[in-house]
């Protein structure tokens, strides 16, 4: 955070590792966003630094890279096209206000300082980051779609609910839950379920997710045998009441375990 302030963007990038960069190249836009809407044509002013800066890194990845370099600096153009946009679209809806629905509705940053976190905000929803090491990885485009899906997940999250993505095979459902959880530095596991899966299976699976509060993914739900969906159906449930009663650990199928409230 302090660096990237003293130093030419460029260079900061090849210091630090891609989850880094772009978690703070995304507080910076919120930061720097939430300062021009209240200035007089601060917005006009700002889109012109940022097709700078996405200029900057296009020179860069013309260069002669490391593979893991490059790689970064793929996700960080698709993030930054992306802010871009959203401040062109703040200047054509003329949003002069902080708390308009149009900035509002967009995946946001916050670093405080004082006690070093960083949260991660959309529309009314506030999660943590998760500071899950995620490895250095793609990211997937952003587009009003993504954006919708993203907004309903993180409300779901919000009110300690999970969330239910359909519609037709190949359209990015999985991709989309698994990008959000990279947003949000929470490792996401998935999973492909068969009429085959029993109970006792998803059990042990969702024990581990209420003891490391990691995220999961489970594809084509609908192929579990109606019998078997409404005792996971209640597993769910207890593990959805203990988040809502803030326990630390609590009993599920027989076993105490300790539980993480991000998962």
């Amino acid at each position: 955070m302090h660096e990237y302030y003293n130093e030419k963007r460029t260079k900061w990038v090849e210091n630090w590792p891609s989850q880094i960069v772009l978690a703070v190249d995304q507080v910076d836009w919120t930061t720097n966003v939430e300062k021009a809407i209240v200035k007089e044509n601060g917005l006009t002013t700002y889109y012109q630094t940022l097709l700078d800066q996405v200029e900057d890194v296009v020179q860069l990845v013309r260069g002669d890279l490391s593979t893991g370099f490059r790689i970064t600096l793929k996700a960080m153009v698709v993030i930054d096209i992306h802010a871009k946009e959203v401040v062109d679209t703040l200047i054509q809806e003329k949003i002069q206000t902080v708390n308009a629905f149009t900035w509002a509705s967009q995946l946001r940053y916050y670093w405080t300082e004082k006690d070093l976190n960083l949260e991660v905000a959309m529309v009314t929803a506030k999660i943590p980051y998760g500071f899950e090491y995620l490895g250095n990885s793609l990211r997937l485009v952003i587009t009003p779609l993504t954006d919708r899906c993203y907004r309903t997940l993180m409300g779901a999250k919000q009110l300690n609910y999970g969330g239910a993505p359909e519609g037709p095979a190949g359209t990015g459902k999985t991709e989309s839950v698994k990008d959000l959880a990279k947003a949000l530095a929470v490792q996401c596991v998935v999973f492909n379920c068969s009429p085959d899966l029993g109970y006792q299976a998803v059990g042990k699976f969702f024990k581990g997710l209420a003891s490391s509060g990691c995220w999961n993914c489970f594809d084509e739900f609908n192929r579990i045998d109606l019998e078997v969906l409404s005792v996971i159906a209640q597993q769910v449930l207890t593990i959805q009441t203990a988040i809502m009663q803030n326990l630390r650990t609590f009993v599920f199928e027989g076993t105490q375990l300790k539980l993480n409230r991000s998962c």
